[in-house]
């Protein structure tokens, strides 16, 4: 939810749970249960300004709306692809400014997905390096299993190898 969206909610007041919202919306341990974060994070990601300032209920309870979690199930995905924190607060603080920035937010998005493209050519070559190892070492215990059972080693190449 943007900063726009909670003042024409609210008229500018901040976001309190409505009875007709109760229904809607979730407490700080079911969307801790839902996304995985500790209510220590939750809070820090509100303090942070990575997550706009929650609606309360009046109990003064944190109440996050179905927009709250979709953004936080997308902070969620940048944080796992390796975006900084400062980078998220960057990316949070310019969704915030509304669309006049959505173009800031698009670059800001392609350069984390290029980078994310250079991370998984790179693991995917380290993978490919273990691969390799793993096969070796493999080889070797076979070899030495064969040779401790009696068996001669064969050349590769040989004519008696199974394919």
């Amino acid at each position: 939810m943007t900063s726009g969206e909670t003042s024409r909610q609210t008229g500018g007041q901040p976001l309190k749970s409505r009875p007709q919202d109760r229904e809607r919306t979730l407490t700080i341990a079911q969307v801790a249960e839902r996304t995985g974060l500790s209510h220590d994070t939750l809070r820090y990601y509100e303090k942070a300004g990575l997550i706009e300032r929650v609606g309360r209920s009046t109990g003064n309870q944190r109440r996050y709306q179905a927009a709250d979690l979709a953004w936080l199930e997308f902070l969620l995905r940048l944080r796992e692809t390796g975006m900084s924190i400062a980078d998220m607060q960057r990316f949070a603080a310019l969704r915030a400014a509304g669309n006049i920035t959505v173009a800031d937010r698009l670059a800001m998005l392609r350069e984390h997905r290029a980078e994310l493209a250079d991370r998984i050519r790179a693991l995917r070559r380290n993978a490919s390096a273990l691969d390799e190892k793993i096969d070796h070492y493999e080889e070797l215990l076979l070899d030495e299993h064969e040779h401790e059972h009696g068996h001669e080693q064969e050349q590769p190449g040989s004519d008696d190898e199974l394919t």
